[in-house]
């Protein structure tokens, strides 16, 4: 896959900008403080569904409507970000949505979905099984299948990096989680389009290592998707494309523990009063592991998402053991 140019990510955004305004990013006093370093932040919390994921799906399931004038409808599996975002595109597109989530799913972020006017179908045990059964349900209805890793979901990421970029003095390293990885491929985008030589680390949950391991092995690895508190890291099975970008541009892959992720979760409410998903916050639990080598430096945290349940952020906030069944 070739990355999008400068030219391509303005163009995206021009249209991305019909349907929400560019999110902020801020460097908070506290979390300065906290980590030793100046760390900006880039709020994807502050889309119109809490998280990056619906600036790709505008451009997808737009592309998809030029290309087939007579589309019906989309197939997606997701956690629940990524449902989100096709869910609200296909409501502001005219096109049905069946979105695929597996057994145990967010009870918030389903209904988020359901809000969006979606159909919501429950299948299997993990994502890479809803994955599998939505690609051959699309093909039983006659409908579009929406990729989870995608050159549309990564120029749409490139968006929000593209933002971060421009709106942050110069960075000198950011931290990008890895779900599918279009995120990490659109900062990498957005990095090489403006010529920076800002480093870019990688942050998959310990407990779904898949795509740090592949990163570590330079050849996809599967291994056990088992994050009870990173939902949106819960990938079995990276990508061979996403892959491919995160090694020709990626430093390194840190891998941070549940325990690490809640406290990140605690630290950005603490500093900065916003809430954080796992998946959002594990970008700044990376900075937390690794805050010796970013003493004094000006660092990047993507801030991905901000959907999590009631009950559990309150048993994180209350200092309790986080366990399946919060979700």
């Amino acid at each position: 896959m070739q990355l999008p140019s400068l030219d391509q990510i303005r163009a995206a955004q021009t249209f991305i900008y019909r349907f929400m305004p560019p999110t902020p990013q801020y460097t908070w006093p506290l979390m300065n403080a906290r980590l030793g370093c100046e760390a900006w932040i880039k709020h994807e919390n502050h889309t119109p569904v809490g998280a990056f994921k619906v600036r790709g799906a505008l451009l997808y399931l737009h592309a998809l409507q030029q290309q087939s004038p007579d589309l019906e409808g989309v197939v997606a599996a997701t956690r629940g970000n990524h449902g989100q975002g096709v869910g609200m595109a296909a409501r502001l597109f005219g096109l049905k949505a069946i979105i695929v989530v597996p057994r145990g799913n967010s009870v918030e972020k389903n209904r988020a979905m359901a809000a969006q006017g979606v159909e919501l179908v429950e299948h299997g045990a993990d994502f890479q099984a809803s994955l599998e059964f939505a690609r051959s349900l699309a093909k039983e209805r006659g409908l579009a299948f929406v990729e989870s890793f995608h050159e549309k979901l990564v120029l749409g990421t490139a968006t929000y990096a593209q933002e971060f970029f421009e709106g942050a003095p110069k960075l000198d390293r950011v931290y990008v989680p890895i779900g599918m990885g279009s995120s990490i491929c659109g900062v990498a985008a957005a990095r090489n389009a403006l010529s920076l030589a800002t480093e870019i680390v990688g942050v998959a949950a310990a407990q779904a290592p898949a795509s740090a391991r592949s990163f570590a092995q330079r050849k996809v690895v599967e291994a056990p998707a088992e994050t009870v508190i990173a939902d949106g890291l819960a990938c079995r099975r990276p990508d061979e494309q996403a892959l491919a970008i995160i090694l020709d541009n990626a430093t390194r892959v840190v891998e941070v523990s549940e325990m690490e992720i809640i406290g990140a979760m605690r630290a950005l409410y603490e500093d900065t009063h916003n809430l954080a998903e796992g998946a959002g916050a594990a970008a700044l639990a990376a900075a937390m592991q690794e805050q010796d080598s970013a003493r004094g430096r000006r660092i990047g945290i993507v801030f991905t998402g901000g959907n999590v349940d009631r009950a559990t952020y309150a048993a994180i906030l209350n200092g309790a053991a986080i366990h399946q069944e919060a979700h």
